[in-house]
């Protein structure tokens, strides 16, 4: 499954940043739950190209990025070198969010960050608490850890079967959902049209509907307090008909 999933990923990577543009509340976000950013070490995991860990390192923070596509990181590493000016450039680096404790001991990030979804392609629940509990220990005492996925709840409630298109003047991103009763895995199903070569490469590959039950039990489970669920990176209530699942939670 992981092959599958660096697979889409590669496909995607050379528009990635064209699909999923930096979104400034993002920051807004992370500064709201952190405060001040200067000095602040933070674990941005499955940071794809990077620009987060970009906009971080502008305001002083000691950003590392890991991601689990060659071809994400590379495009990371590149963009660090042309944008480095007046940041500590981050430290971008394959790797998997599941050997967080291995790469980089405990006790040893303010913040971690895990957005885009990223969560759900670990595919069972205790996968998905290996991974918390990883969070925890690499975390210093009353570290954040800030966490977006999308609301699974709604979608197998309203048995959305298509995530809204993508389209910019060079791409068109289609995004469907295959939903099987009982079944936990969703299938991903993807076309990318690239406009100017009339070309489309489709993919797909599975994800975990996890539900907000299901991940506030095993937060509290890992040992993360203060839990809290929103509805977008505005902090608004998490009221079940939106899509986005954001989460902060302190050690």
């Amino acid at each position: 499954m992981k092959d599958e999933q660096n697979k889409f990923y590669s496909s995607i990577s050379k528009y990635y940043s064209e699909i999923f543009p930096y979104k400034p509340m993002q920051v807004n976000f992370v500064k709201k739950n952190i405060g001040k950013l200067m000095d602040k070490k933070i674990l941005d995991i499955g940071c794809a190209t990077g620009e987060l860990a970009y906009k971080l390192a502008v305001e002083k923070a000691l950003v590392t990025g890991i991601d689990l596509n060659e071809d994400l990181i590379v495009q990371a590493k590149e963009g660090a070198v042309s944008q480095s000016a007046g940041m500590v450039i981050p430290d971008f680096r394959i790797g998997n969010m599941l050997e967080i404790v291995k790469d980089f001991g405990n006790e040893n990030f303010d913040a971690v960050l895990c957005f885009g979804n990223t969560l759900v392609h670990l595919l069972s629940l205790n996968l998905i608490r290996k991974f918390t509990s990883g969070v925890y220990n690499v975390l210093k005492p009353e570290g954040i850890f800030l966490l977006q996925i999308l609301n699974y709840d709604f979608i197998l409630e309203e048995k959305v079967e298509e995530l809204p298109l993508i389209e910019t003047e060079n791409i068109r991103f289609i995004r469907k959902y295959k939903l099987e009763e009982n079944n936990p895995l969703i299938r991903f199903k993807t076309a990318l049209e690239i406009k100017k070569e009339k070309q489309i490469v489709s993919n797909e590959t599975s994800l975990l509907a996890l539900k907000s039950s299901q991940l506030y039990k095993i937060l509290e489970a890992s040992g993360f307090r203060e839990i809290k669920f929103f509805s977008n990176y505005k902090q608004d209530a998490f009221c079940g008909k939106h899509l986005p699942l954001i989460v902060s939670c302190k050690k």
